[in-house]
């Protein structure tokens, strides 16, 4: 029998005494399973690194924000955003538990109309978009939410040029009181720019306002935001009735609600600083409530979450392929994923835990990617139990952004496992080889 590789004896500092309410040992407990299949399965049919989704969490929160709004507030539609996560797997989820797509852009239009989703069924947002796209949107009935005035004129000559006479909103900017203000889209309320454009197309009188958009940020934590900014809407809703006559069909308030993701600056870990969703929704009501119409006639409130319905459902398996001792006799891990893959490790603190039975005290770990590249950092120190070459990790809260945001760097980007209520398991997104990077290439003849 071959002796054991010696190592190095390391003193590591611990705290003695039960865990305090700020969480700051990890937590012990191994993740085996994802929905009742084993990880080690997962791995074994598809390989590490591994995204895996649970499509019984994406229903669950997608029922549990649309119920808890539509308990307060008579009309509500839920639009599933399209950047968030747009696997057409994960949008057909949604859209068969009712959702409307919120897109920003010709492709993700074109994507959801593949998905089955009726143009009408669409909310379309964004600051860029070409004639080519508003003709199609324009034409064919979706909701075009105008971010500036050039956009305005654009799209009162597609109306005109097509002889048709869209519906339309228009996209608001204000300041609310705990958000930073997302001026760069949209028409400024508080200067008088968003009256400017209710003036500006009524007077142009190609095209119907049908209701009014705004989004305030992203990872909102405090659900007093959306308050002010329903109440805003609102507002702004009843003074454009008053003086246009003008009876608005929808009022949107964007998404940006937070999942229980911890961001690197914020001190309580998610799960404790994220409130439910239905304060969001007390919040939502609580603002709408200054609305100034006949029962009858109420706007539908309209939501665009992704990230609060999508990220707790996603999980990112992933294999150990070294330990070392870094100078500062932190212990340190490479992985087999790296901040390519796993985009959102630059701004949260993701939650790991092992795969796997495991023995051995915590002490301060930073697990690394396998990328040439000194920022490949997908967690930074936590207190780790040791782990060996070929075990197992699991990250969670990973499902909003990674496989809209990655990119395929020194690595192929992985396969993409959705499991059923029923613990059925399948692939929506195959991993790439060689052959699906280098497909779009072209050689030039002279160098043949």
């Amino acid at each position: 029998m071959s002796k054991p590789a010696y190592e190095r004896p390391v003193l590591v500092r611990h705290q003695m005494g039960m865990m305090n309410k700020f969480s700051r040992t990890q937590a012990a407990r191994p993740l085996t399973q994802i929905e009742g299949v084993a990880v080690a399965d997962l791995v074994a049919e598809y390989g590490s690194p591994l995204f895996v989704f649970s499509e019984k969490v994406m229903v669950e929160r997608f029922h549990e924000l649309r119920e808890a709004v539509a308990l307060r507030y008579p009309k509500v539609r839920m639009a599933w955003s399209y950047k968030t996560n747009y696997l057409d797997a994960v949008c057909r989820i949604f859209h068969r538990e009712g959702a409307w797509a919120e897109v920003v852009s010709e492709f993700e239009f074109d994507k959801a109309v593949r998905n089955g989703v009726p143009p009408s069924r669409i909310h379309f947002n964004g600051p860029f978009k070409p004639r080519p796209a508003l003709e199609k949107a324009l034409s064919q009935g979706a909701a075009v939410h105008i971010d500036h005035f050039d956009e305005l004129g654009l799209a009162e000559k597609v109306a005109v040029d097509l002889r048709i006479r869209p519906k339309v909103g228009l996209r608001l900017n204000f300041q609310t009181d705990g958000t930073p203000a997302w001026s760069r889209f949209g028409f400024n309320v508080e200067g008088g720019q968003a009256r400017d454009a209710v003036r500006r197309l009524k007077a142009g009188n190609q095209l119907d306002l049908a209701g009014l958009h705004c989004h305030l940020g992203t990872f909102i934590q405090e659900p007093d935001v959306y308050r002010q900014a329903a109440e805003k809407l609102a507002l702004f809703a009843n003074s454009i009735r008053e003086e246009f006559g003008i009876v608005l069909e929808f009022l949107d308030v964007g998404g940006g609600i937070a999942s229980r993701n911890t961001l690197h600056a914020q001190y309580l870990p998610g799960d404790q600083a994220t409130p439910p969703l239905s304060r969001y929704a007390e919040s939502l009501a609580d603002g709408l409530s200054v609305l100034n119409y006949p029962s009858n006639e109420l706007p539908t409130l309209v939501l665009e979450s992704g990230r609060a319905l999508v990220d707790e459902a996603g999980f990112l398996v992933t294999t150990v392929l070294a330990n070392k001792r870094l100078p500062d006799r932190r212990r340190a891990l490479v992985v087999d994923v790296g901040v390519t893959v796993l985009f959102t490790s630059f701004w949260y603190k993701h939650d790991v835990v092992p795969a796997q039975e495991f023995h051995g005290i915590p002490e301060p770990t930073i697990i690394y990617g396998p990328l040439c590249m000194n920022i490949d950092v997908v967690r930074d120190t936590l207190l780790f139990p040791p782990m060996r070459s070929g075990d197992r990790l699991v990250f969670r809260n990973v499902g909003a952004y990674n496989v809209t945001q990655w990119m395929q760097f020194i690595t192929y980007r992985p396969a993409v496992v959705l499991i059923s209520p029923k613990h059925e398991h399948a692939i929506m997104r195959r991993a790439e080889t060689l052959e699906t990077v280098v497909a779009p290439e072209e050689v030039p003849d002279w160098l043949r």
